[in-house]
């Protein structure tokens, strides 16, 4: 029989590891689609234990786990509630993931542009009011190697990526680069981050990377502000949607 437990049913099981991580991941994702709402009691750990087949004490350390991700809240004799949205340690690894997965409306890659948009935008900024000339070189250098491989989609894409790891470690805005990069990451791991191509893309890359570097090397902060944002943001869009016409 399901166990049940404050009015929800368990999906069926699925043929997988069910110890230490692996009930974890299962857990965010039944919170991080609903199936667990907010507010909502979890079943007890005797339930809890038979459904995923492992004893009460990883069930109990699996559930410290979801409190520490911010996703549950453990009250002494109320028992674990589904916390509200807001509390969600939305830069955890298996939390974002969750999250990425399963977003059928694209939402949270929308949410992770703006955000992305905004911080890699002011560190561009922050390199070009103070980039060295050895600096310069290296983000130019990251340009160069892009342009070289063109048309190689998955050594094209790496060099991307060393792009903007470039400026986030150039800018010396520790916070921001340590979120951008988690951000990133997760978001290159899902198919839909990658979205739709088209047949002028490497172009259009190298031509709005182009334009973030003049702006650095030109020592304008705004410019390479407005560049950088406008490049993930329209980029994204690029890819969401539709690649333009022919």
């Amino acid at each position: 029989m399901t166990p049940r437990g404050d009015g929800f049913a368990f999906p069926p099981r699925r043929p997988a590891e069910r110890l230490g991580v692996a009930v974890v991941r299962d857990m965010v994702e039944l919170i991080v689609t609903g199936q667990l709402a907010e507010g909502q009691l979890l079943p007890p750990e005797g339930p809890l234990s038979e459904h995923f087949g492992v004893s009460r004490t990883v069930v109990r350390e699996s559930v410290k786990r979801l409190e520490e991700k911010g996703l549950v809240v453990v009250s002494q004799g109320r028992g674990t509630q589904v916390a509200r949205v807001g509390s969600w340690n939305m830069l955890d690894p298996i939390v974002l993931s969750a999250l990425i997965d399963n977003d059928e409306s694209l939402g949270v890659l929308d949410e992770l542009t703006v955000v992305r948009g905004s911080l890699e935008a002011a560190m561009a900024a922050g390199l070009a009011s103070r980039r060295t000339p050895e600096e310069l070189t290296r983000v130019e250098h990251a340009l160069a190697s892009m342009r070289e491989i063109r048309h190689e989609t998955d050594s094209f894409r790496q060099a991307d990526v060393v792009f903007h790891f470039t400026i986030m470690e150039l800018s010396r805005n520790r916070l921001a680069e340590n979120i951008c990069k988690r951000l990133y990451r997760r978001a290159m791991e899902s198919d839909r981050f990658h979205g739709l191509t088209y047949q002028s893309a490497f172009e259009s890359t190298l031509d709005e990377h182009a334009l973030v570097v003049d702006a650095i090397a030109r020592r304008d902060v705004a410019g390479a502000e407005r560049a950088m944002r406008d490049h993930i943001v329209t980029s994204w869009q690029r890819r969401r949607l539709e690649g333009p016409p022919g």
